[in-house]
């Protein structure tokens, strides 16, 4: 590959990082850009950032990467379980919005157990020479979030109706925001669907629902791992890359359903 293609599949790599750290983080495009000029990190714009989301930046300037790479370690040394340092709290203490926003989420681009990113090593993502951490570079495709929504759902109530699972399985969602949950339940729900940048930001919060469940350890599946268990289940499913379904004789599968007995219910359901 050569250095063309190198740069264009780094800024398109670039993009998905972003994308999925706001995403993972449920902030605006104002956070990153205020951020920098509150603690003088660097300087980004929001027309900046937000060409980098899209992949249309082809040349940031070297203050870009200053400022994403220094707020992006000094998230990993200051913000703990949604606790600001009182050095960081304190530089902040005229920007209470952005002080909410990293008290709700400040995840830092990094896989779990690895060396956060800092300036250089963005860099070196945007330019191709570096592949993003695991965890942020899960690119799902559009025509992917259905059938993947439907694998998820069917995973988590392990194919039993939706009014059975939804309390323990609810407890088990470690999201507080009001949002994430009542969407996390309508997809369960089949009232719904993810969209493929959803999925990339609740992956890691999906894995840890499966931990507190009692199904895998916390880190028995690695990110990959669990995106490619989701892809066989939807394909067991029968589910295309557009949602769609193998043909079901629904009034075949009812008529199955009044002769069989009826199963005896799960002890705990």
């Amino acid at each position: 590959m050569g250095y063309r293609e190198d740069l264009l599949s780094g800024r398109v790599a670039f993009a998905h990082l972003i994308k999925v750290w706001h995403e993972r983080n449920g902030w605006s495009h104002r956070v990153l850009p205020a951020l920098a000029e509150a603690l003088d990190l660097g300087r980004v714009h929001n027309s900046q950032l937000s060409m980098l989301r899209n992949g249309k930046l082809a040349s940031p300037g070297p203050e870009v990467f200053l400022a994403l790479g220094r707020i992006n370690q000094l998230l990993a040394r200051e913000v703990r379980g949604g606790s600001l340092g009182d050095g960081l709290r304190q530089r902040l203490a005229d920007s209470p919005e952005l002080v909410a926003a990293l008290e709700t989420s400040a995840l830092p681009v990094q896989d779990e157990g690895a060396p956060v990113l800092g300036p250089g090593e963005l860099l070196e993502v945007f330019v191709g020479l570096r592949q993003p951490p695991v965890a942020f570079d899960l690119r799902i495709d559009a025509a992917e979030a259905v059938p993947l929504s439907a694998a998820l759902a069917q995973l988590f109530t392990a194919g039993r109706p939706w009014r059975l699972c939804r309390e323990p399985v609810l407890a088990a969602y470690p999201v507080e925001k009001r949002q994430r949950r009542e969407r996390f339940a309508e997809v369960m729900a089949g009232q719904r669907d993810f969209s493929a940048a959803e999925l990339d930001s609740e992956l890691p919060d999906m894995r840890r629902t499966l931990a507190r469940l009692g199904a895998t350890g916390e880190a028995e599946l690695e990110p990959d791992q669990f995106l490619e268990l989701l892809r066989q289940q939807a394909k067991a499913m029968g589910l295309t890359a557009t949602g769609a379904m193998a043909k079901l004789d629904l009034a075949a599968a009812i008529r199955q359903q009044i002769q069989a007995p009826p199963a005896s219910p799960q002890e705990g359901l």
